[in-house]
């Protein structure tokens, strides 16, 4: 078995630890970064005799800053249908970033920028290195760990408006608390790199389950992603890579509103009316109040990335 690891603040400050059911065996020494941690990875005490209640603690992100936020976009079938493109894997994979300043914890609030209408939300499997990649790897099931130190729940927070108005995907998923990361690490023993290709995603707001997913349903696998994004950029220990998220989002477009949205020569204000007129009637959206909630495990409950719950703001 692998290791869920947490990283929290209580009254001594900011510390890691492992998590003891409803208790967190305090990890000695001090981390500074998830880097540093990884770094020292065989010299760790990981079941130290301080414990600490779960209770008593504010989960923070296990990722930490400074890390590159990787993405890969469209990565489900189901996801690719309702956001107005064909369902089947397409000839690229679609990659772009998150500031690491938008990663927060996962019980922490999520903050709807002034101006953002259309705030939706995406679960997806994060993937976090353990080893630099500096030039072209092919990475596979026999080496992939290697390369993976482990794997947390993210939610890629996106302001649909910003992404698809100003065709900025950077932007419109950058702000401040748009990637809760979370409550666990879960730290891969040997042998368990199949783990990534047997979990099962599940996103609800207010209590209604939105999204559903299982990771054998990734378009791109991690181990190709990996590859292709070696070959591309540098990539550090404590780095995340998004895998994409899964039907059930927000946004629903058809392929002639993508089409208008997607070209550069129509005015802003065309694009605004096109999307505002498709979405404004849709509920799905987030507003103040609501709560998101996340989960991500294997079918069999073996492996458990914990459960993130944030509230909008």
């Amino acid at each position: 078995m692998g290791i869920q690891v947490v990283r929290f603040r209580d009254s001594q400050g900011i510390r890691w630890g492992t998590v003891a059911g409803d208790e967190i065996h305090v990890i000695p020494g001090g981390y500074p970064t998830l880097a540093d941690m990884l770094a020292s990875r065989g010299q760790v005490t990981w079941s130290g005799d301080e414990t600490v209640k779960r209770t008593d603690v504010t989960w923070l992100s296990p990722v930490t800053v400074p890390s590159r936020i990787v993405c890969q976009g469209a990565n489900y079938s189901s996801h690719r249908a309702e956001a107005g493109f064909e369902p089947q894997r397409p000839d690229f994979n679609l990659i772009f970033m998150k500031a690491d300043s938008s990663l927060t914890g996962a019980e922490s609030e999520i903050v709807r920028p002034e101006g953002v209408r259309l705030l939706d939300y995406e679960v997806e499997v994060g993937l976090v290195i353990k080893s630099p990649l500096t030039k072209r790897t092919v990475v596979t099931a026999e080496n992939f760990l290697e390369y993976v130190a482990g794997i947390v729940i993210a939610n890629d927070v996106s302001a649909r408006d910003v992404q698809l108005l100003e065709g900025q995907w950077l932007k419109g998923k950058s702000f401040r608390t748009f990637c809760p990361t979370g409550p666990y690490l879960y730290l891969f023993d040997e042998g368990e790199a199949a783990v990534v290709h047997n979990l099962e995603l599940k996103l609800f707001v207010n209590g209604e389950l939105r999204q559903s997913a299982h990771t054998s349903q990734l378009l791109f696998k991690p181990e190709e992603t990996l590859t292709e994004l070696s070959g591309v950029m540098d990539l550090a220990p404590g780095d995340l890579i998004l895998t994409g998220t899964p039907g059930g989002v927000a946004l629903n477009l058809k392929p002639d509103e993508l089409s208008v949205l997607s070209n550069s020569t129509v005015a802003y204000a065309e694009k605004e009316g096109v999307l505002l007129s498709s979405q404004s009637k849709r509920t799905q959206y987030l507003s103040a109040g609501d709560e998101v909630v996340c989960e991500v495990k294997t079918l069999d409950g073996r492996v458990d990335l914990g459960v993130q719950r944030n509230r909008v703001v």
